[in-house]
């Protein structure tokens, strides 16, 4: 199973754990899993049928270009991070 890394403003839906396993193949099924066990994260992650922006995920260390479609393997690591706003202005 993948494991999902969950953002610390979103802990408060898994009873504060920060991974969870989750079988999945694409970001769109571990997205429905985690929804499924954790009823809210759905609305935190996504508008409609699409991850929000300013929310990027990462797979084993890469940033997706496939966004809901993107691949999970069973040995996967899963991060939601909030992008980082600011810089020079």
């Amino acid at each position: 199973m993948a494991e999902v890394w969950i953002p610390s403003y979103m802990r408060n839906l898994t009873g504060g754990r920060e991974h969870v396993p989750i079988e999945a193949s694409t970001v769109r099924q571990v997205v429905d899993g985690l929804d499924r066990d954790y009823p809210g994260i759905k609305k935190m992650l996504c508008d409609g049928d699409q991850i929000i922006p300013g929310v990027a995920v990462i797979i084993d260390g890469e940033a997706t270009t496939l966004g809901m479609l993107e691949p999970i393997h069973e040995d996967s690591e899963v991060h939601f991070l909030p992008a980082l706003g600011g810089g020079a202005g």
